[in-house]
């Protein structure tokens, strides 16, 4: 309403308690390489790469000096029936990092878009197929595939989908890999699991090959809570796709750039999809951007027979944005001079026996890592599941150390560019705090 005066109260927040959040505020205002600055001057720690997204850290000179150079020559150029340098450019080197045959590019604005934008093209290249009654679409339980109708649809996250009715038609879901009973506090992939991939063999048998266009999933889990796949999980899913003719796509919004080691956590686990989203990572989360890669084949499927004119009608204002292009290039070059993609390979040892130090410790009923990246599942509160996490979210910032809590799994995931000594700050900490929550 017009005169009033509270500051905080127009801005309705993203995925938050706003009720919570305005009465007791935590503000960044500024950030540098492994820290952010509270609104209250001290330092933070950033155990979470910002939202899994700051890969080389905050503030690079390069990004910023490429954003600023790029906003002062070319602010903006429409991708529609046009183009600019920079685009091409920028496609050309993410299809050199994307597995094999991955080398057709389409740029989003978001890990959202991509996904939604993936499923498009699954259902399109069906359609060029001759395939058009592979229209349903596969997703799996707890899976994050971002907000957009496609991406809750096939999402299996029950409070993104609640609200907001059926979703799309034609979706189904795999069950989920989480399995405390025989997997807790495994070090690498869980030994036990990889059957549950044989749940896409039910769907296909409960709705025939027919009919189902795409298989997409994560192959790390992250926002759930850092949900590794049981080894050999990927490679049956791979193959029971390639056995019924179905499209595989990986969702690498979290695990591209390095987070797991390697571009991509396909290229690092083997297994290639036909279709790969990313996101976060791709510009070091300087200049919002996302992007899907495809195999050539499926976008010739698409592109080399369809009439003359428009190939593939979808789209954004925005899509490959000069800005964004630019911060992209600028990101790609600090990744590859500073050797970033190996850092999760390197420390990743260390920062496995880091994270698992923590057993025993008050509440922890597992822990789970890879790469850079780690779970750490509390037992909940009976009378208050989530609480516990969100108490020890709080408690970390407010001590200078910025993780992510969702449900009652914290999640870890810092800049690549983390050392052992902050390494050692984060968990000693975590370790302290969990000691004193109840």
């Amino acid at each position: 309403m017009k005169g009033e005066n509270d500051p905080l109260a127009s801005f309705w927040m993203p995925f938050t308690a706003n009720r919570a959040y305005k009465a007791h505020p935590r503000q960044l205002v500024s950030a540098s390489g492994m820290h952010y600055r509270s609104a209250d001057g001290r330092e933070i720690l950033d155990g979470t790469a910002g939202l899994w997204c700051c890969n080389a850290g905050h503030c690079r000179p390069e990004i910023t000096e490429a954003i600023a150079k790029t906003a002062a020559t070319l602010d903006f150029a429409p991708t529609f029936q046009l183009g600019h340098p920079l685009a091409f450019e920028l496609a050309q080197r993410v299809a050199a990092l994307m597995p094999e045959g991955l080398d057709r590019v389409f740029f989003t604005n978001s890990g959202s878009e991509s996904v939604d934008t993936a499923l498009k093209i699954a259902l399109a290249v069906q359609r060029a197929r001759a395939q058009g009654a592979r229209t349903r679409l596969i997703g799996r339980e707890r899976g994050y595939h971002g907000v957009g109708f496609g991406g809750i649809s096939v999402g299996g996250i029950v409070g993104n989908r609640r609200t907001f009715g059926i979703g799309l038609p034609g979706t189904d879901h795999l069950r989920h890999t989480h399995d405390l009973t025989r997997n807790a506090f495994s070090r690498g992939f869980p030994q036990h699991g990889a059957e549950l991939a044989d749940d896409l063999q039910r769907l296909v048998d409960l709705h025939g090959a027919e009919t189902i266009a795409a298989v997409i999933v994560e192959p790390m889990a992250g926002s759930t809570g850092v949900l590794l796949p049981p080894v050999g999980y990927l490679q049956r899913l791979r193959d029971i796709c390639d056995r019924h003719g179905i499209l595989l796509i990986f969702d690498e919004v979290i695990t591209a750039f390095g987070r797991v080691g390697g571009a991509t956590a396909a290229e690092s686990w083997g297994v290639t999809p036909d279709i790969l989203t990313m996101a976060k990572g791709l510009t070091n989360a300087a200049v919002p951007m996302g992007a899907v890669a495809v195999k050539r084949e499926l976008h010739d499927a698409v592109v080399d027979h369809a009439p003359a004119g428009i190939e593939f009608f979808h789209g954004y204002t925005y899509s490959g944005h000069p800005l964004a292009s630019a911060a992209g290039l600028a990101a790609l070059d600090i990744y590859s001079a500073e050797g970033l993609f190996d850092r999760a390979k390197q420390l990743g040892g260390y920062w496995e026996d880091a994270a698992h130090d923590l057993k025993g410790r008050r509440s922890v009923i597992d822990i789970r890592t890879t790469g850079l990246v780690a779970g750490i599942e509390l037992e909940p509160r009976p009378d208050a599941p989530g609480a516990r996490a969100t108490e020890l979210f709080h408690a970390c910032f407010d001590n200078g150390l910025l993780i992510r809590a969702t449900g009652d799994i914290i999640a870890l995931s810092p800049p690549l560019i983390v050392g052992k000594a902050e390494i050692d700050e984060m968990f000693s900490l975590l370790g302290d705090l969990l000691d004193v929550i109840d």
